[in-house]
């Protein structure tokens, strides 16, 4: 706002605009768009985000921007597209954004070669160099690796997959045919995988992880195919503008003329799997031509082929034939796969009708008769016993008569449209089952050291209606969001710290809650799911009650009534269910849950297609029938839960991706028409936020996203340096490099073992290393250099270490002369030690004398003839002395001469200590006296403290009871407030009233006076009388307008601009407008700041930001204290005097001393309602003194009510013990300074200073 910069606001299409901030409200800013001056509009404070200088400038890795926020990402990926520049680096995460039309040479095989081999950053963002990265991880770090390509449908996944086993197979394959095989399984599993929907004309309906194999000599050597959920409902019922999957309509439109009526193929309008959904085909004007007319629809002939660049509904069934023989498929399977498709066709179009007698049963309809023919004929079934199969059903009893007697009961004509509709889905899942595994066999390997995994599934997906469908793919994008927290946000966090990088740590949302929520034991929507499928009678309705039941209070989960969209709301709380998902909330339809979470059909349709005549159609349930159970219950639906499979399949797929490194490719599409060069900012950053790019560009603010081995570095660069320089060793080598190119070391640090770049400064540092060759000669210079400043420190350490060497010889030659006169002294000391040992014992002794001497000098009586008795011990001490140094003793006689001068001085001893007792009894009765004064001053001094404690008390007393009234004083103001408000409102509502009657009144008059005009125009002495009546009339409604405005607000200060509201704070003497103002100004502080510190730029001192104890912050935001109108607060605080202190320590400190050995204190001075003068003492620092008016941008915004200090015990202290530490910091000089200078605001204080000073 004071610069006039420009910041993102949010808009409803584009997703964000360019403005400047006009003005800041209490939680929102008033934003004028650059595009149209003069129009303002209000955005959250939490959605406007600073905009780069140059907003069209062109980057290819986001984390190279000023500001990384959503924003700023949106529009980069916006100019980017407009260039045809597709892909976006956000640090190793690629963006790729579907373009919808071919872009020339973007694929190919230069391109491939261009980027063989290069690291990320040193080419413009592509899907390839993406590829490559996970190739090089992979011989490098010897893992295998896993590439996750996500989007929603429609956004490119299936493609992108395409191009990474493209590049992988063709920069890295054995020329084989290996290599082609792998590529062209793509397009028999997409006609057989793949749907038109509404959002996507080659939708892939299933999840797919390809896995290309390589050797220990990493060349591709095979591949793996595993595939997850397939949409199985579609086989059966599709929308309006939708299609079946895609081999229907190929093996219609392309298929020759003896396979059309060898299967009894037609248009696709005759079938019923078809024509509910879109019959036309795909074709271009040519092939569109060359299919005959009977094959057509009515809705392809009134409306056309469909059209897509990439689909052909006939030329894709002949690339399809051709793909089957290359990876090895012969004619006879291809048949026999095109006959199980038109079988499943045919399925479809019997129809029943009930039979008219007592059973209740029903009966194939008899325009059927021909379609029941066909379908048996194609799956190899005797005709009669499908007509059995689909309309009963076998039970074998258990009790109640001979047990296993089997009864056939007759089924209804929707349970035998649910049977065929079964059987139709369970042969084709089959199918397509069998065409994955033949598919895996067409690449076979013996042996494989690593892979490549590339997993292509559904992103996140919510439509109008979600079914069961919706709801696994959700839950696995749950899974998978996990997986990418994990592992770009933990593990990079992690990695940081092993190699001691020290960033700041970021937290994420963890879904594991909404996860449990689906796949917990007993509790999980699908463990109740498959209980719901165990029961005799099953209901969607029970299942989701119980659902509702176990997880009522669960954050979550909430039921359909409370979704924003109003046909979401018209759902029953038994038919549907709410989850908050990472990426938002979906509601779930639960219609056809328990149906289609059961993938079993009744047995007696399983028996019949296993024992099938045709030997491939029993193949395909050859595997599931021999591992079901024998002794199974014939008639009763067996369950196979679909959600629990999914879900074992899902945690298998996330343990391979844990023990693989990752790469991650989002796709986004980016409009919902699917045309090219138009780009829906708001739909693209929803699909960003879904994927969670948010939260990268949270950590890769602070972090370093680039990095590269020592030894990469050294191998990459070595061809552009001389010999001599290639000769070190790769760290010394990397420290030159960099030292050299004198590259700021906030962009890049050293681990343990490789170099972390900032965002964007390895391609930086690419490029001055691959310059011209005069750039790079003055690099190699500057590079020796620094080896000769590194050489020669190298020989001033070899120096020093001569001389540490030298030094030690002369301390070991030391030392081995003092351990020859050590073991000399021992032999001696050996030799005499009885009588060294006897001597030292009587010298012990004869240093008792001295100590004898001097108590006998202290006695008072009986001195002399004590004296005599030292005298004589001492003289026979000398002489034992003397003996032992002059003969040869032995221990044993020095022993008893030691126990006879012992005892001696041990009698002397005890008559000393008598005479001493005696003496001392007299000298304790003084001391006695002595303690007992000592005694008397103590109490004295403990009374004094007692009442000095009693006091204290006394004063804490008052002040905890002070701070009750105030509390008790502010409850009562809250009630009063609100019966006020009412009050206010109901005279408001009757003022309104009365105006709306009087201007009817006025209208009515107003109208009578244009009559009374017309009638009288000829008379113009009539005219001058009205026109004073007119005026009159005119002059009553102001002057009651005026009356009417006097009950209204006094003061309107929203549209004050801030020097106003300033100024009138410093000048006017109306108690209520300069109230009002105050109030008005601290408001707008606390919206600014707050804007502020939640955009201010990256690596910016937060020290500098905080105003305020974060306790004091923090209960402001928590209790927001109730708005008093400005004179009733003024009349309230009466301009109070308060002073508070309390604990303060700053959010840098807090790393440097965690244990607040070095805490300070924060002290508050508060003029009435607001601060006046603000203190901050902390350890090694100068005080920081603050005074209103001159700092208001650093002091506390908040009321004293705000900030809860007056409730805090202990906070508020006496005036004078914050004016001493005030005076003694030089808080008068700062404080008459402001007030010279003319920037400090008038308070009490500044009153205070100049009566002090006059």
């Amino acid at each position: 706002m004071e610069d006039g910069k420009p910041v993102w606001a949010p808009h409803p299409v584009d997703g964000f605009q360019l403005g400047t901030i006009v003005d800041i409200g209490a939680d929102s800013l008033t934003i004028e768009p650059l595009k149209q001056k003069g129009k303002t509009f209000l955005a959250p404070i939490n959605q406007v985000f600073p905009a780069e200088d140059d907003c069209d400038k062109i980057v290819e890795d986001n984390c190279s921007l000023m500001y990384l926020n959503e924003a700023t990402l949106l529009n980069n990926v916006r100019v980017r597209y407009s260039k045809d520049k597709i892909y976006t680096f956000v640090a190793n995460i690629l963006i790729a954004v579907n373009p919808y039309y071919d872009i020339p040479k973007l694929y190919s095989p230069e391109t491939i070669k261009q980027y063989q081999g290069k690291s990320l950053g040193t080419l413009p963002p592509h899907v390839y160099a993406i590829a490559d990265k996970a190739f090089r991880d992979m011989r490098v770090l010897k893992m295998s690796q896993s590439i996750i390509v996500s989007g929603e449908s429609g956004a490119g996944k299936t493609e992108n997959t395409k191009f990474v086993l493209r590049y992988l197979t063709t920069s890295y394959g054995t020329g084989q045919d290996i290599d082609e095989r792998i590529v062209e399984a793509n397009p028999l599993l997409e006609a057989f995988g793949n749907a038109k929907t509404v959002r996507n004309n080659n939708s892939s309906r299933f999840g797919k992880f390809v896995e290309i194999h390589f050797n220990e000599k990493n060349s591709v050597v095979g591949g793996f195919v595993s595939h997850y959920l397939l949409e199985k409902s579609r086989i059966c019922m599709q929308s309006k503008e939708e299609r079946n999957y895609h081999i229907f309509y190929r093996l219609c439109a392309g298929a020759s003329e003896d396979i059309r009526q060898k299967f009894h193929l037609s248009s696709p309008e005759s079938f019923r799997y078809l024509n509910r959904g879109c019959t036309r085909f795909f074709a271009s004007k040519e092939t569109d031509k060359q299919i005959p007319q009977n094959r057509k629809s009515p809705e392809h002939l009134k409306q056309g082929a469909l059209k897509d660049p990439l689909l052909d509904d006939q030329g894709d069934f002949n690339r399809m034939c051709g793909a089957m023989k290359k990876i090895g498929l012969d004619d006879t399977e291809k048949l026999d796969l095109f006959r199980v498709v038109a079988g499943v066709l045919h399925l479809g179009n019997i129809d029943f009708e009930e039979a008219g007698s007592t059973s209740g049963g029903c009966t194939p309809k008899k325009s059927s008769s021909q379609t029941l023919e066909y379908c048996a004929e194609l799956l190899g079934l005797d005709e009669e016993d499908l007509r059995i199969s689909l309309t009963t059903r076998v039970m074998l009893t258990t009790a109640g008569g001979a047990k296993g007697t089997v009864i056939k009961v007759p089924l209804k004509v929707e349970q035998a449209n649910n049977a065929r509709d079964a059987l139709a889905k369970a042969v084709y899942g089959r199918l397509f089952d069998h065409v994955v595994k033949r598919v895996n066999q067409c690449f076979p390997f013996e042996s494989s050291s690593f892979f490549i995994g590339v997993l292509d599934i559904a992103g996140f997906e919510y439509f109008e209606h979600n079914s069961f469908e919706q709801f696994c793919i959700n839950y696995c994008n749950e899974k998978l969001q996990q997986f990418f927290n994990e592992r770009i946000l933990k593990e990079e966090q992690e990695l940081y710290q092993k190699e001691g990088l020290g960033v700041n740590e970021v937290h994420y949302v963890d879904n594991q809650d909404c996860i449990d929520l689906v796949e917990a034991k007993l509790v999980g929507i699908l463990d109740i799911l498959d209980e719901e499928n165990r029961l005799p009678q099953t209901s969607d309705q029970h299942f989701t009650d119980t659902v509702h039941q176990k997880h009522k209070d669960h954050f979550r989960l909430s039921i359909p009534r409370k979704s924003k969209l109003t046909v979401h709301r018209n759902i029953r709380d038994d038919e549907g269910f709410i989850i908050r998902h990472f990426a938002g909330a979906v509601c779930y339809e639960t219609t056809q849950f328990v149906e289609k979470n059961n993938d079993a059909l009744h047995t007696s349709l399983e028996y019949l297609v296993c024992e099938s005549k045709d030997r491939f159609v029993r193949e395909l349930f050859d595997n599931s029938h021999n591992s079901k159970d024998s002794k199974q219950k014939a008639g009763k639906l067996s369950f196979i839960s679909v959600g629990n499979k999914f879900k074992t399949q899902l945690n298998i797929l996330l343990e391979k991706l844990r023990s693989t490194g990752s790469s991650f490719i989002r796709c986004v599409k980016p409009n919902l028409k699917m045309v090219s060069r138009q780009f829906e900012g708001a739909q693209i950053l929803s699909q960003l936020q879904c994927s969670g790019m948010v939260s990268v560009l949270d950590l890769m603010q602070g972090g370093f996203p680039s990095r590269a081995p020592f030894h990469e570095l050294y191998n990459m660069y070595k061809k552009y340096m001389p010999a001599k320089l290639t000769r070190l060793d790769p760290r010394l080598f990397c420290k030159a490099l960099f030292k050299a190119l004198g590259l700021n070391e906030n962009d890049y640090k050293f681990g343990l073992t490789r170099v972390f770049f900032r965002p964007g400064k390895f391609a930086e540092f690419d490029q001055i290393m691959k310059s011209d060759p005069d750039h790079l000669a003055e690099l190699v210079k500057r590079v020796n250099k620094w080896l000769l400043c590194s050489r020669w420190k190298k020989v001033q350490w070899c120096a020093l270490s001569v001389i540490k060497l030298k030094n030690k010889m002369k301390y070991r030659a030391t030392a081995c002369i003092k351990m020859q006169k050590t073991v000399r002294m021992w032999l001696c000391r050996k030799k005499h030690k009885p009588r060294i040992d006897g001597l030292v014992k009587v010298q012990t002794l004869k240093k008792r004398i001295d100590k004898f001497t001097e108590v006998v000098s202290a006695l008072k009586e009986g001195k002399q003839e004590m004296s005599k008795q030292v005298q004589d011990l001492e003289t026979s001490i000398n002489a034992l002395m003397a003996k032992m140094k002059s003969t040869v003793m032995t221990r044993l006689e020095i022993e008893k001469e030691h126990e006879v001068l012992v005892k001696r001085s041990e009698g002397m001893l005890g008559a000393l200590q008598r005479k001493k007792q005696e003496e001392e009894e007299a000298e304790r009765l003084r001391r006695i006296q002595e303690e007992m004064e000592r005694e008397r001053q103590r109490a004295e001094e403990k009374e004094r403290r007692r009442k000095q404690e009693e006091d204290d008390r006394r004063l804490k007393a008052e002040m905890e009871a002070k701070r009750k009234q105030e509390e008790e004083a502010r409850k009562k103001r809250e009630e009063e407030e609100k019966r006020l408000q009412a009050e206010l409102e109901m005279q408001l509502a009757a003022e309104r009233e009365e105006e709306t009657q009087r201007q009817a009144v006025l209208e009515q008059e107003r109208r009578d006076r244009e009559l009374a005009m017309r009638i009288a125009q000829s008379e113009s002495e009539l005219i001058t009388e009205e026109t004073q009546l007119d005026s009159a009339l005119r002059r009553g409604p102001q002057v009651q307008a005026t009356k009417a405005a006097v009950g209204t607000k006094k003061y309107e200060l929203s549209k004050w601009k801030y020097a106003e509201l300033r100024d009138a704070i410093n000048t006017s003497c109306d108690i209520e407008l300069l109230a009002a103002c105050r109030e008005e100004f601290h408001r707008r502080l606390k919206v600014y700041h707050a804007w502020k510190s939640k955009n201010k730029k990256r690596n910016t001192d937060t020290d500098s930001e905080q105003r305020a104890p974060k306790s004091v912050t923090d209960y402001a935001q928590q209790n927001p204290a109730p708005a008093l109108p400005a004179r009733q607060q003024e009349i309230s605080m009466n301009r109070q005097q308060r002073y508070f202190r309390i604990p303060f320590i700053r959010p840098a400190d807090q790393y440097k001393d965690p244990q607040n050995k070095k805490k300070g204190w924060w002290y508050a001075h508060f003029d009435g309602a607001w601060i006046a003068r603000q203190m901050e003492l902390h350890p090694d620092k100068q005080p920081i003194m603050l005074v209103a008016g001159k700092d208001d941008m650093e002091m506390c915004e908040l009321s004293l009510e705000e900030t809860g200090l007056t409730r805090k015990r202990g906070s508020e202290i006496l005036p004078r013990q914050f004016e001493e530490i005030w005076e003694r910091c030089g808080g008068i000089q700062y404080l008459r300074n402001a007030v010279e200078s003319k920037q400090a605001r008038p308070t009490y204080a500044t009153a205070m200073l100049q009566n002090l000073l006059q």
